[in-house]
Order: structure tokens, then sequence, then C-alpha cells
């Protein structure tokens, strides 16, 4: 999660069920943002459980998937709304009602106006499309955005789901504005991400012309098994560098990490793919800092601020990330560009290109500049590695120099995918990294802390009025209690009686050993 945080704590393996405050302690995030995991663990764990991989309620499923062909248009889909379970997650697809306005005062028929617009807006669209789902943001204008023609082969459509964080800059709602613009914001959040995408037969292994509902799920839960889990691993180390000499005033004379303030470092894959073609960036705040953009003209991007400070600001020569929400929820990569001129006054900033097309240009999607605090690629054999598309080239099988003796290391035979990432707490107290390691202190290879991706079948498209569900269902599980009358307390009594009076039939000594029993005969006997 892009968000300022100090470190992450939560790892499902220690078994922690609850976070205990302590009275007179210092309270960080970390331990509220830890509280915060457990309890999601736990919740989606339960769910998965009970429901499984996916399904949703029989009475209130959602995502029921229509194919709708274009005559004179592109092809969609409709997503019609309810709840849906995938790994235990909660999508939901209702589409809120618009609203109804206030009618307007000069008008001379207000009352009837208000009638016409209540009925007109109060209620809300059955469906979404495929085109204006809610974090699809699907372009009509891009071929591979376009839906298959199941004319000439059925093709299966998928969720996806996965989460990310939202900030002030994607949100202003998120903004206390009480607290005042010279103030940073405050918590962020973390948003479900649901996306209805096609897919098809052929990268599924799917031969046949016309399979089953069980070929499909199977061939599924394949091609789903292997994307939800990240092959790439990473393992980081601080190691004091060779320029530490130099300045031996600022930290400790044996400390690895050479940083003067304790740090978040955030390692994120940029360009996906293999090795040879993936590239990563990085940042010392966990890529938090962030800049709203006001305006887009050519190369030149004004901003609402500068930053609060000479930490969180922006300087001539760093790299920067212009997205928007669009972008930020397809993954898909950007070129980095590097800003050449600042004007402080306009607070505006000059970079090396004009952003891509298509990016950033909607002032509802909420264009933004991210800043990412690497300059140029680690230096091998005495020279600094080019960068590419503004990103690192990821090299595998040797440590890389981030800066102040933070070092990772990939792993050889990873395939890498845009957005996963790993967090590296650095600390100047102990002069080091904190970083899991065996007990010769051998730093240990990790998968990425995000993004977990997960995906469930929804339908299988044979063309219009052709689409066979494949979603799965479960009922609730509470029954009905029957009335205790007086009636049906009496029976229940009396078969306890004829149950009691059973047992004794049956066994004369009522349970009691043999001894016992004739020791209590023969006393009864003397009497």
């Amino acid at each position: 999660m892009h968000a300022d945080l100090s470190r992450s704590t939560f790892r499902p393996e220690r078994h922690y069920s609850a976070v205990i405050a302590q009275q007179g302690r210092v309270q960080l995030d970390a331990d509220a943002n830890e509280q915060t995991a457990i309890q999601l663990h736990q919740a989606r764990t339960l769910a998965a459980d009970l429901i499984g991989p996916h399904g949703g309620p029989v009475d209130a499923a959602g995502f029921r998937i229509d194919y709708v062909g274009g005559k004179h248009d592109i092809d969609t889909l409709y997503i019609h709304g309810g709840r849906y379970y995938v790994d235990g997650i909660l999508c939901d697809a209702d589409r809120p009602a618009p609203g109804i306005p206030v009618p307007d005062e000069d008008s001379e028929d207000t009352k009837d106006a208000a009638d016409s617009t209540e009925q007109e807006t109060a209620a809300p669209p059955a469906f979404w499309t495929y085109w204006d789902q809610p974090d699809g943001f699907r372009d009509p204008e891009k071929p591979g955005d376009r839906l298959p023609s199941p004319a000439q082969t059925p093709f299966v459509v998928y969720l996806k789901v996965w989460e990310r964080s939202v900030t002030a800059a994607e949100d202003p709602a998120l903004r206390e504005v009480a607290l005042g613009a010279a103030l940073p914001d405050t918590a962020a959040r973390v948003k479900v991400v649901w996306q209805v995408l096609p897919l098809s037969l052929a990268e599924l292994a799917i031969e046949e012309p016309e399979p089953s509902k069980d070929v499909v799920r199977a061939a599924f839960e394949r091609w789903a098994r292997g994307r939800a889990a990240p092959s790439a691993r990473l393992a980081a180390r601080s190691e004091r560098p060779d320029h530490a000499d130099e300045d031996p005033c600022l930290v400790k004379p044996d400390a690895r990490y050479r940083g003067p303030e304790n740090q978040l470092y955030r390692v994120e894959v940029h360009a996906g793919g293999a090795a040879k073609d993936a590239t990563f960036k990085w940042s010392r705040e966990n890529g938090s800092v962030v800049f709203p953009v006001d305006e887009l003209d050519g190369t030149w991007v004004q901003l609402a601020s500068l930053g609060h400070d000479d930490k969180l600001d922006l300087d001539v020569g760093d790299l920067v990330e212009f997205t928007d929400t669009a972008y930020a929820s397809r993954l898909e990569p950007l070129p980095l560009l590097r800003v050449e001129e600042l004007d402080l006054p306009g607070r505006r900033v000059r970079l090396s290109a004009e952003p891509a097309p298509g990016v950033g240009r909607l002032p509802h999607l909420h264009p933004f500049l991210r800043r990412w605090d690497h300059h140029e690629g680690p230096k091998r054999k005495g020279r600094s590695t080019a960068l590419k598309g503004g990103a690192v080239p990821v090299a595998e099988g040797e440590w890389l120099p981030l800066e102040d003796g933070v070092e990772v290391y990939f792993a050889k035979g990873g395939t890498y995918r845009t957005g996963d990432h790993w967090v590296i707490p650095a600390r100047t107290a102990t002069g080091s990294v904190e970083w899991p390691a065996d007990p010769v202190r051998r730093p240990l290879l990790r998968a990425p802390s995000g993004i977990a991706r997960h995906f469930a079948p929804l339908a299988l498209v044979k063309g219009e009025g052709g689409a066979v569900d494949l979603r799965l269902g479960f009922a609730p599980r509470a029954g009905s209690i029957p009335a205790a009358d007086e009636a049906t307390l009496a029976a229940e009594e009396q078969a306890r009686r004829q149950e009691q009076e059973q047992e004794a039939e049956a066994d004369p000594s009522g349970g009691r050993s043999q001894t016992t029993a004739a020791a209590e005969a023969a006393v009864e006997g003397d009497e």
C-alpha cells in the first residue's frame, strides 16, 4: 500500500489474535494497522472456509453476466448487481442510486418537476456494463480492451479482485478541511478493486469447442493458481558502503545503514515479465509522496502543492510517475519522467516529456504525481546502469545497492508482475534494516508483500443470449426455531420419561457395578 507508514508488522504465521495496547506507551501506526490486518485475515479466512474459493448468496448473488452484441455499437456485457465472495473478500456489484436533486425554485410547476425527477432518478440501474464498471476503466479505443467475438469462439468472463490504497490525492473527501491546507492528510483507505474481464479458451488450454462447466472450472482453477502465486523473490540487507568514512559524524561509525533517518523503503516492480524485460523503482517513503495535479499544459504541470517540507517536496532531477485513478487501477506501467524545472510561485514543474496520451486529462480521475527516489541504476564495474523507461533494470543473482548501505537481491528465475512490491524498514538505532535471516544471519528470500490477486469464473459466453453461468451459490445456514408451546413441552417431557424407563429396564443395576448392586440387595434383605 502506498501510504506513509513506519513499517508493516502483520505476519499470519505468528498466529496473533489481537493487539493489546498498554498504558503509558507510545502508540504507533503499525500496531493499529496490524489489528486491522488480524481481523481482516480472520474474517476472510472464515468466509473462505465456509463458502469455498468463491460463491454468492443464492438470493442475492451478484455478477450475473449477459452478453449484448453491438449491432450498431461495440459489444458489451451487463454485470448485474448483488454480492459475491472471492477467497473470502466481499465484492459488491450493486450500482448506487444517482440521488435526487432539489428542484429549481424558479420552476413554474415545482411539484410536477419534483415528481418527475424522483421517478426518473430514484431507481438505480440494475447493472453495470463492461465499459462503465467502476474499477475496470476499459477503453473502446484500445483493441486489447474489446471483447472477443463469441461467433468465432466462446470465451470466459472472469472476476479479478485485488486491493489498493487510496489517499486524499485521489479522494479529496478523505481530507479534513478543518485542519487546513498546510497540514498533510490523515489516514488512508484500502479499496477492494473488482474487474470483470474476458479470457479466451486458448489461454485456458481448452481445445474442446463445447466444453462443459466442469471442464471450464477446472481449467480456470489451474490458470488462476499460476497467476495468483508470484514467482519473484527478493532479499534485503544493509552493508557498510565504501564511502562510509566520508561522513563519520552523521551516524555511528559501525552502522551498516548510513541514512540519517528511519525509513520504510519500497521496492516495486514497474514493468513486468521475465528478468531481461522487468524493471523496478524504489522509494524511501513507501511511495507515499504524491502531488495532486491541478492542470496539465504540455510538459508543464501545475500542482495543488509542492510539498510540506524539504523532505517531501520536489527537486530538479527527481523522477516522478504521472498517473491517475484509471491507470492506477489498470496496473499498467507508464514511463517515469524527470523534473527539469521548478516554478515555485506558480506551483508548477516542467517534466522531461509530455505525459502519455489519455493519462491525467480528466479531472474526475484525480491525476497526480508520485515521486520515486532512484536517480540512476546501480553501479557495475564502476559505471552506473542506464535506466529503462525511467526505472531500474532487474538484475538477478547479485546484490544491487539502493542508497546508504541498503541493498536488494533478486533470486534467479523469477517472473515479475507490475505492482508487486517489498517493504524494507531501515532503522538508525540499529544501523541496519529489518529483514528475516537464518541462524547464520544470511538474508532470506521472500515473496512480494503484495499485490495479492484473486480470480473467479463468472460465465462462458457462447453468443448473445447464450452465457453459461459459472458462479456458485450458497444458502443461509440458519433455520427457524419451532415454537415451544405447552403441548410441545409436555410431549418432550413424556419422551424423556419413556427413554429413562427403557434404560432402567435394559439395565436393572442402574449403571452400577455388580458388586455394588449385590451389596445393596444384601442390605435390603437384612432389613
